[in-house]
């Protein structure tokens, strides 16, 4: 390829960029002024987005594109200049030469000559119905100097000649501008391909995983450090006994030598464990600022699959003579774009049922006291990790009398029974395979692909998707998807040893289950729950791992829900919520059942990521064919078991209360003081395991607890963890020189961060 011949291709590709934008703005401007045709901005922007287009068109030699755009332009400036009023028929018109931009400017597509001169001549109609019909040629002007890098502005010698008025001009700076890739905002804009943004969100990731895993050396250090200065201690008593005694001038030297070398490795230890600590908190906070601009760079706004969603909706209203509007809120909502990419079709397919199935015709809505035109709404929100759909339409709603007969002709269900079937129930059998309140065949729906299809996308994005209406005044779709697909907020357990995750979005809820609570109805073990009584299977047997013994007072039981399949399952252990960043599986593996993907916790060991559809389908499974085992109910031998006891050290009563009620439920024996001198007290009367204490308290603060407590002989390794308010770096540091093998803040407070760091340093509640 000739340089001119590379140069003419970049132009091209920039044309491109240029006619995507601009077509963008001319269609929505052009729905706008449809419903009012003298919105004076909207004719503004629509105008100038053809005068780009028609420069941009002129520069890379696209003479079609020119007169497409001239003849546009001209058509807005007659209604601009109150000379020409849009009708119907100008906006049909428009639009299609929107459409027509676009394939010119689309590289590869076949030849528009045709099409081209037709849109020509039905312009020319329309802008002067007495002339006869002319095709318009494409319109000469000069042409300014084409300049893809500007150089620094340099002062001229005498004012420029001022450029006659020309629709070059904007496009150039449009071009400029897209050479530049620069946003509204002002960053700039790359291209990145999708492998690229996969891979760094990737390696991101196991970033923020390795650097939790610091974690555990830095409390190993402090822990050497407690035991250095123990020996140091130890060795000054000794020296102290045999100065006393009068031993040998050589075991005092080398009692000296070695306190010495002690005194020494002392600093160094000092030195590299704050070191540590220092560069380790460090790391950890740029990882998670480099995992959360990566994942940044993945979110894209709503808008981005709406594209042209406005005009389909509009078109088709029109092909099916009615009039339809459809309205968007939030469309500025971040979503991954995985999310976005797999939205489209349904969100489409949705659109059109809309408008073919629930706004009526223009007649209907008369006798019904609604307004000609149908309104649809979609609106997009962020709801607790989730993003959250309503698509809207006030039209009549489903004919719930028609659907009770289609079910009992279809033989899905006995009359007797769908008579009895509330308004939820019965909407729910328009997402089974195939089904359709259509008689006909046509374009728009009932071609067998209906609200089935839709609900298997939105599961295929791990989410859900359900119809409410109220009859005579429109439907609504209700859809809940994540955010994104990278990362997943889920609940960990323990099963036979291993951990396994349960995403939220299917969990009802966790319970601990009495094992006097447990049921047995026609052969299977039941609870009852809200009114309902709901299956109990063993996570073991599904999973297939080891039953592990329990104590026989209750069972951990999790209760997940797949559309209106609710079972429990009993676990071993409830670890906690976590936001597991999602690790596909090996492709050659193939599909393991029950398993959708894997993740790594805090501490490097993986935990597989459960696929709650393919699991209950394997409870349907054992329960077709009996196989399904029983639950133990308390008839294995408990063991004495002795609980680990920890004593909370706070003056606030909510600030104890809460680290109480958290530490007891998780197994774990408490005590509480109100301040530095009573804990003290306690403890040195009983016996702990753990000291969780705050800094600033009344009569004893905590730090001078802390080291009390290491002067002590009998509590010198007793672990503790300081909580407090101070989050500054030189606050860390100087409870963790008083002895402190653990700082928390409670500005990041959270109920998993105190359990976690717990576990940590004196492991789970029974010992």
């Amino acid at each position: 390829m000739t340089p001119e011949q590379m140069r003419d291709a970049s132009l091209l590709e920039l044309f491109s960029l240029e006619a995507e934008a601009q077509t963008q703005v001319l269609s929505a401007g052009l729905l706008a002024l449809e419903r009012d045709p003298t919105l004076a901005d909207q004719l503004e922007a629509c105008m100038r987005a053809a005068h780009s287009l028609k420069g941009a068109a002129r520069i890379v030699g696209v003479d079609a594109g020119v007169s497409v755009a001239h003849v546009m332009e001209d058509c807005l400036v007659e209604a601009q200049e109150g000379r020409l009023r849009l009708r119907p028929e100008h906006i049909d018109a428009l639009l299609q030469g929107t459409d027509l931009l676009m394939r010119i400017a689309t590289p590869g597509d076949a030849s528009t000559d045709a099409a081209v001169q037709a849109f020509l001549v039905q312009m020319a109609g329309l802008l002067d119905p007495g002339a006869a019909p002319a095709v318009v040629p494409p319109v000469v002007e000069p042409l300014p100097e084409l300049l893809i890098e500007v150089p620094a502005p340099v002062a001229p010698a005498s004012p420029p000649e001022p450029e006659p008025e020309s629709l070059a001009e904007p496009a150039l700076d449009a071009q400029v501008k897209r050479k530049k890739q620069r946003t509204e905002g002002g960053e700039r804009v790359l291209r990145v391909t999708a492998e690229r943004l996969n891979s760094l969100l990737d390696l991101s990731s196991k970033s923020l995983v390795e650097t939790q895993r610091l974690k555990p050396y830095l409390a190993t250090l402090q822990r050497l450090k407690r035991v250095h200065g123990q020996s140091i201690r130890a060795l000054d008593e000794l020296k102290l006994q045999l100065d006393v005694s009068g031993q040998p001038p050589e075991l005092q030297d080398a009692l000296a030598l070695a306190q010495r070398l002690l005194g020494e490795t002392q600093q160094m230890l000092l030195q590299q464990a704050s070191d540590l600590d220092e560069f380790g908190w460090q790391a950890a906070q740029r990882a998670q600022l480099l995992y959360d601009t990566a994942l940044a760079c993945r979110m894209r706004p709503f808008a981005d699959v709406l594209t042209g969603q406005s005009r389909m909706v509009r078109d088709l209203g029109r092909s099916l003579g009615k009039q339809v509007r459809l309205d968007i809120e939030g469309d500025k909502t971040q979503v991954d774009r995985d999310v976005l990419e797999k939205l489209e079709a349904p969100l489409t397919h949705l659109l059109r049922n809309a408008v073919d199935h629930g706004i009526e015709s223009p007649e209907q809505r008369l006798l019904a006291g609604k307004p000609l035109e149908g309104q649809i709404r979609l609106r997009a929100s962020h709801q607790a990790g989730l993003l959250v759909l309503e698509l809207s339409d006030d039209g009549a709603g489903v004919d719930l009398e028609r659907l009770r007969q289609s079910i009992v002709a279809r033989q899905l269900s006995p009359a007797e029974t769908v008579a009895q079937m509330s308004d939820e129930e019965l909407l729910t059998f328009l997402f089974l395979p195939g089904f359709s309140l259509r008689d006909k065949v046509t374009e728009v729906s009932g071609r067998g692909v209906g609200l089935d299809a839709v609900q298997h996308m939105v599961r295929q994005l791990r989410g859900f998707i359900e119809l409410r209406q109220v009859s005579g005044q429109g439907s609504c779709f209700h859809l809940e998807v994540p955010l994104t697909l990278s990362v997943v907020r889920s609940l960990v357990v323990e099963v036979g040893g291993e951990a396994y995750a349960f995403p939220l979005a299917h969990i009802e809820r966790t319970l601990a289950l009495p094992a006097e609570a447990i049921v047995q109805i026609e052969g299977r073990q039941h609870f009852w729950h809200e009114g309902r009584h709901i299956g109990l299977v063993a996570a073991s047997q599904l999973l297939n791992r080891p039953i592990s013994e329990t104590d026989g007072k209750s069972i951990n039981v999790v209760v997940i829900r797949e559309r209106e399949s609710l079972y429990g399952v009993a676990v071993e252990r409830l670890i906690g919520e976590r936001v597991l960043v999602v690790m596909p599986l090996d492709a050659r593996l193939g599909k393991v059942q029950d398993i959708s993907a894997g993740a790594l916790l805090d501490d490097g060991s993986v935990v597989l990521i459960v696929d709650v559809e393919d699991l209950l389908r394997s409870v349907e499974k054992l329960l077709s064919t009996g196989r399904l085992e029983r639950i133990e109910r308390g008839q294995r031998v408990s063991r004495e078991v002795v609980r680990k006891r920890v004593l909370v050290v706070d003056d606030s009563l909510t600030v104890r209360e809460l680290q109480r009620k958290l530490l007891s439920n998780r197994g774990y024996e408490v005590a509480v003081a109100v301040d530095g001198m009573d804990g003290w007290n306690a403890l040195r009367s009983e016996d702990f395991d753990l000291l969780i204490t705050d800094i600033d308290m009344p009569r004893m603060d905590g730090i001078e607890l802390v080291t009390l407590l290491r002067r002590d002989s009998r509590l010198q390794s007793l672990p503790v963890m300081v909580v407090s308010y101070k989050d500054r770096e030189e606050d860390r540091r100087r409870g963790l020189d008083a002895g402190a093998d653990y700082y928390l803040a409670k500005a990041s407070f959270h109920d998993d961060a105190l359990l976690e760091a717990v576990v940590e340093l004196i492991g789970g509640a029974q010992g």
